[in-house]
Order: C-alpha cells, then sequence, then structure tokens
C-alpha cells in the first residue's frame, strides 16, 4: 500500500544553536526539513526493521519471545497502524505502532501466550497494587477483550512524528469495528520502556563515594508516556527478567550515574483512550 501520510518536522527549536559570531566556526546551523511518512505494514520490507524495534522494545527480555513470530503477526494485520519511515517506503521503519487483541491469539499464537503470562507477572511486580490486580484478572477474563499496543521508535526521531501514528490509528480502529473485525476493546494496554539512573559499579570499583537515592526518579525514554499515564487506569515501571548488573554501564553516556531500563506498562480504559491520544497530540506540540 502507499504513503498514509505525510508530516514535515522541524529540528526541536529548544536546542541551543551555534553563535553566528562565534569565530570558531565559519558556518550557521541550517535547520533541516525532513518528510516523515506513514505507511500500512508491507511484508516484503518490513520484517527485519520491525524485529528491531521489538527488540529494542523489549531490551534484555526481548529473548523471552519469539520476536519473529510476533513481527510477522503485526505485519499480516497490515491495516492497524502504521510503520513511520523517510525517504521512501523501501526503508527499514524509523517508528511503529499497532495494537492486538490479546484474548483473539492467546489459544493461537504461542508468542501471545509468552506475553500474556509475562505482563500478568510483571504486573504483579509495579509499585501499583491496582494494575498487579486487574492486568492479570482482564488477562485471564474471557469477557474483558484487551489490546496490546506495541509501540517503538528510534531514540533520536522526534516526538511530533508520534501523535499522527496513534490518531491514525484511532481511526483504522473505529473502521475495522464498523467492518464486525475483532477490535473493539474493552481496554489497551500500552507497553513501553522508562529507565532510572544509578550509581555505576564503576564508581565503586574507583572507591568514590557519592550520595545514592532512596528512590530513584523515572525517566521517560517517550516523553509523551508521562502525559498518557495521566489518563490510565493504572501504570507502572517493572524489572527486566534478563537484567544485567553491567548493563548501566555501558549506558552511562559520559554521564556520573549510570542508566538502568524498565519496562513500563499503562492500563487505560477503551472509553478513555481517544482522549488520552488527544492529550498526547497537545503535550508534543505544547512542548515543541
Amino acid at each position: 500500500m502507499g504513503k498514509k501520510r505525510t508530516r514535515e518536522v522541524q529540528d526541536d527549536p529548544t536546542v541551543d544553536k551555534m553563535d553566528e559570531d562565534d569565530s570558531s566556526s565559519d558556518e550557521d546551523m541550517d535547520i533541516v526539513n525532513v518528510d516523515f511518512e506513514l505507511f500500512n505494514y508491507d511484508s516484503q520490507i518490513d520484517f527485519h526493521g520491525i524485529k528491531t524495534l521489538l527488540r529494542q522494545l523489549f531490551d534484555t527480555d526481548a529473548q523471552l519471545f519469539d520476536l519473529s513470530a510476533l513481527s510477522d503477526m503485526i505485519i499480516e494485520q497490515n491495516t492497524i497502524g502504521s510503520t513511520c519511515k523517510v525517504d521512501d517506503k523501501a526503508n527499514d521503519a524509523y517508528a511503529f505502532l499497532t495494537v492486538l487483541n490479546l484474548q483473539q491469539h492467546r489459544d493461537k499464537k504461542p508468542v501471545i501466550k509468552d506475553l500474556i503470562t509475562y505482563l500478568s507477572q510483571k504486573a504483579k511486580q509495579t509499585d501499583d497494587p491496582k494494575l498487579a490486580s486487574t492486568v492479570p484478572e482482564l488477562l485471564a477474563s474471557d469477557k474483558a477483550v484487551v489490546g496490546l499496543v506495541l509501540a517503538e521508535r528510534l531514540l533520536n526521531m522526534p516526538a511530533e512524528v508520534i501523535p499522527p501514528m496513534w490518531s491514525m490509528m484511532i481511526d483504522e480502529i473505529e473502521a475495522a469495528v464498523e467492518d464486525k473485525e475483532p477490535y473493539e476493546f474493552t481496554h489497551y494496554l500500552v507497553v513501553s520502556r522508562t529507565y532510572v539512573e544509578v550509581a555505576s559499579a564503576l564508581d565503586d570499583e574507583r572507591k568514590i563515594k557519592k550520595p545514592r537515592e532512596s528512590s530513584p526518579q523515572l525517566q521517560y525514554f517517550h516523553p509523551e508516556d508521562e502525559e498518557m499515564r495521566k489518563h490510565a487506569l493504572a501504570s507502572g515501571a517493572y524489572g527486566f527478567t534478563k537484567e544485567n548488573e553491567a548493563v548501566a554501564d555501558s549506558k552511562r553516556a559520559f554521564q556520573e550515574l549510570g542508566v538502568k531500563p524498565q519496562g513500563f506498562m499503562m492500563l487505560i480504559e477503551a472509553s478513555k483512550f481517544e482522549r488520552a491520544v488527544k492529550a498526547v497530540g497537545e503535550y508534543v506540540g505544547s512542548a515543541a
């Protein structure tokens, strides 16, 4: 299928640019305009790009799942969700968004069964009692219909590309429901990633003593998650099963503190999902 939508995004205007009078440089910083285009999934093009982004989304726990099967599922339902690319449809996706019907696939697709077990266990590990009790109950229910929302993008992608993807998916879900397709959800379970800064093991080796916070502040890889969680019935972060203590040092990025990625989930009632998506669009627009 062809292009779904084009969105022009400029560099972040809040980023400091070089002083025009700086004698150390003879060149001015220019604004670069990039066209990000949204496409339906294509089985001939998107498999490896989606699998790579899924591996990033699930971080060290990606090895727990059959990501090839999950990528195939996402691509097969090509009218729900989008890929975001630059220049040409034939390129790998820079971002993707989709929603999967967990109840429909739980007895047919082993990867969905694994995800349900995993998410039920991780919900119980969060510090939100409502999430811990509600998610396992909903995922085991024959009456509730939970849509698993998977979204990821390359780290340097601007947040401005995200609201059109979410808005378009809502329109696609509405059209699918009108066509009697299985996308009439009672709840949406959005899976994402967060992180906290942690003292590095390298500091201990060098015998550098630094004050440690008892409860590090949660940070967001996707800034829109902070706004979306305000509309959630429950939300919380959880540690990865395959977490390696050395990972924090590998992600220090020349900072005194290391970075410890965590999983993050938000449970949103279907009646509030559209408003949450609208709020994300307003939030990203106001922050631009």
